[in-house]
């Protein structure tokens, strides 16, 4: 007997970073019933033995709860970092000279200089130049590159500690998107079936065309996500898009790179052009860094959250809050009860016509925004999408229209990667046969079984006449 699908409240999918902290299978179950819809597996952090595990223990919670649950494999990329100090951290104060040497041991750092793990940064350093180390925390103003060694001057002081990240102001730094162990850390993610794998760092679309082709090569057929956060990505943001699967806003290394007061503007026009291009997206990054430690998010990150899901993302993204904090339950409540509130503020008609005036090349694309279009005019109860791809319920996922779209398919894998489309909700269904009209009758009949529609209830029900992706050529209305 198939669980009824609890009422639907929220639209915005949740996704949460596995780590320490989720490891109780106790704590999963609550975090998965407190409303996350996919989890991510950080390959910065832990070992392949570690993800290994946290992913054979989700998709066994999973199937006992009956959920679908997506996995995202997240790639470390090109982590440009210092190497470590000889005798713990140091203090660098303004104005003081300190220098970087990418030949310097990699425990002999002091107060006057450290090691650098990536070794073409002298090359693509010149005078002027300014590097932001520890998220920005401090700055370095270039005044000689030279060698191994860079040399400059405190603009920004604090404490630094080992290993902390490095980036370039404004952007420019040549590593490749895909590192070696990018390489065997996406074999490693393919053979545990994630459902999608974030590239990190890329700068133009012929990265993820790299990583879709290595992926092929390996057998997989996850969804790629491009994770926006390279200053000279932006200039290319439409191509890098495209050429993905799915765009996360990666808000930490982006904002150290082009400046907090670029980063919301930013924000609002990648999730915008990725909803134009029928991608879905993630916002990420501190959007409720407090609960790391508070068992309460702050009023700012309440309104970070509650922006970003009324300017259309389709996931919000939790790291160290959920992988290494203190309450990562209480983090999902929290997160789940304002996209809850931000979505009850919209109105209803903000973005239900978007699009209308655009031409389709695509059959299934036409016939996704006809029947949202009409169902909001006709007040229907229900979308039900009959999918192989996913494709139909994540193009009428971009009307927000506010009426729940049902993704019924038989297709494990694309239950899994919907767990991530806003405003969808996947359902296994497998109708006795496709021809006529009686799998739309048996998914009427399933939804009702499982408590969704109720006799009389208007619905709207999308399907394709042979299987296969951009199959859909038809819509019905039908009455439960």
């Amino acid at each position: 007997m198939e669980p009824p699908i609890p009422t639907i409240t929220r639209r915005t999918k949740i996704l949460a970073t596995l780590g320490p902290s989720t490891d109780d299978p106790a704590v999963l179950r609550r975090m998965l019933a407190a409303g996350v819809d996919a989890v991510r597996l950080n390959y910065s952090h832990g070992r392949s033995e570690d993800h290994a595990r946290r992913a054979d223990t989700v998709r066994r919670t999973a199937h006992e709860m009956g959920l679908d649950i997506g996995i995202l494999a997240d790639l470390q990329g090109p982590k440009i970092r210092i190497e470590s100090f000889a005798r713990g951290p140091v203090d660098l104060v303004e104005g003081q000279p300190f220098a970087l040497d990418t030949a310097l041991g990699a425990d002999a750092g002091d107060e006057h200089i450290v090691g650098c793990a990536y070794h073409e940064l002298p090359r693509d350093v010149q005078r002027g130049d300014t590097l932001l180390l520890n998220d920005g925390a401090i700055a370095l103003r270039v005044e000689r590159s030279e060698g191994t060694r860079i040399d400059t001057t405190v603009l920004i002081g604090g404490t630094l500690s080992n290993r902390k990240g490095i980036n370039k102001q404004g952007g420019g730094l040549s590593a490749a998107a895909l590192t070696d162990k990018d390489r065997e850390d996406l074999r490693h993610a393919i053979s545990l079936g994630a459902d999608f794998i974030a590239i990190s760092f890329p700068r133009s679309a012929a990265d993820m065309v790299e990583a879709r082709r290595l992926m092929q090569e390996a057998g997989g057929s996850a969804a790629l996500v491009s994770k926006i956060e390279r200053a000279e990505a932006l200039p290319h943001l439409d191509e890098i898009v495209a050429a993905s699967d799915v765009v996360m806003v990666a808000r930490g290394d982006l904002g150290v790179e082009i400046g907090d007061a670029e980063l919301p503007g930013w924000q609002k026009r990648i999730i915008a052009v990725s909803r134009e291009m029928n991608r879905m997206v993630i916002t990420a990054t501190q959007m409720m860094e407090s609960m790391i430690t508070n068992p309460q998010p702050t009023r700012a990150e309440v309104s970070d959250v509650a922006n970003a899901v009324i300017d259309g993302t389709d996931a919000v993204m939790l790291s160290a809050e959920t992988a290494t904090g203190r309450w990562p339950v209480k983090v999902i409540e929290a997160m789940a009860r304002v996209c809850v509130g931000a979505e009850g503020a919209m109105p209803p008609r903000e973005r239900a016509s978007e699009r209308l005036d655009k031409h389709f090349e695509r059959t299934d694309e036409a016939v996704a925004m006809a029947t949202a279009w009409t169902a909001r005019h006709m007040h229907a109860r229900a979308i039900v999408a009959l999918t192989d791809s996913g494709s139909t319920p994540l193009m009428m996922s971009r009307a927000e229209t506010q009426i729940p779209i049902y993704a019924l398919t038989p297709l494990e894998r694309t239950r899994r990667r919907m767990a991530l489309c806003r405003g969808v909700y996947p359902v296994p269904f497998l109708p006795s046969q496709l021809e006529t009209l009686k799998p739309v009758q048996e998914a009427i009949d399933c939804l009702r079984y499982r408590g969704v529609l109720q006799a009389g209830d208007r619905v709207l029900v999308t399907k394709g006449d042979f299987t296969g992706p951009g199959g859909t050529n038809s819509m019905k209305i039908v009455t439960a």
